[in-house]
């Protein structure tokens, strides 16, 4: 059977009605990306930016690196892909949601904390390890993700990560095809990827790819979570233990 990598990106169901799953932790555990495989590049983007408990390197869980490596089977030969961010502590998820939140507040000075916090909560989850509410990253399960060529330069995908516009948008291409006709094929083609390896996207963020935890759990209509929450302790940007909880 002959895969269209290449295909349109079909509308995101609405999976608001889904009963909220719930997390059996299998308690595969979390790995170091570090030089991981040939086709796989690393750019820690928060150590980058020099967020306080930023790692240095890309961890996940072992279901997550096994998926990417099905990735680039399907990808062809003269694409990469360049990861921004895997497992993120709790202490990063706060700042960055503080941070966005400070963001949008001084381009929307007209609106209430509360409308703020929706807004934030559109581009980065709340900080929160109740299983219901779970914030992806936490829990090793979600990656940040675009395509690079074969020397690791991130191509035009439309829109820079962590970008906080409608562009940013997963489909915004598939409205807008002839605005960047370029970046419409790279979004097709990561998408098609990744969800062919079992993955599923975040419809605001054409970066961000979840499996195994609860955003995916929704998305896929499964019950069941594999991956909760992960408590890990840092030193020097590394993780030097963790723990599920």
């Amino acid at each position: 059977m002959i895969i269209n990598l290449f295909q349109p990106i079909a509308p995101s169901l609405n999976r608001s009605t889904f009963p909220s799953p719930i997390v059996c932790e299998n308690n595969e555990p979390l790995i170091q990306l570090t030089a991981a495989h040939s086709r796989i590049f690393m750019e820690p983007i928060y150590y980058q930016q020099q967020i306080p408990d930023s790692l240095r390197v890309i961890y996940v869980r072992e279901g997550v690196y096994e998926r990417l490596q099905q990735v680039l089977t399907l990808l062809p030969q003269e694409y990469c892909l360049l990861l921004y961010d895997g497992y993120r502590p709790f202490q990063v998820q706060q700042h960055l949601f503080s941070h966005f939140s400070q963001q949008l507040a001084k381009r929307m000075p007209q609106s209430t904390p509360q409308e703020i916090v929706q807004a934030t909560k559109k581009y980065v989850a709340f900080p929160s390890k109740d299983v219901a509410y779970l914030a992806p990253h936490l829990t090793g399960g979600a990656i940040d993700v675009t395509l690079a060529d074969v020397h690791g330069k991130a191509l035009d995908l439309g829109t820079a990560f962590d970008e906080m516009n409608e562009k940013s948008a997963t489909r915004y291409f598939e409205q807008h095809t002839q605005e960047n006709p370029f970046a419409c094929q790279h979004r097709r083609l990561l998408y098609n990827c990744m969800t062919l390896a079992g993955f599923t996207n975040y419809a605001e963020e054409w970066w961000h790819y979840d499996y195994g935890n609860v955003a995916w759990a929704r998305r896929v209509q499964t019950q069941v979570a594999q991956y909760g929450a992960v408590h890990a302790t840092i030193q020097n940007h590394n993780v030097k233990e963790f723990r599920f909880l």
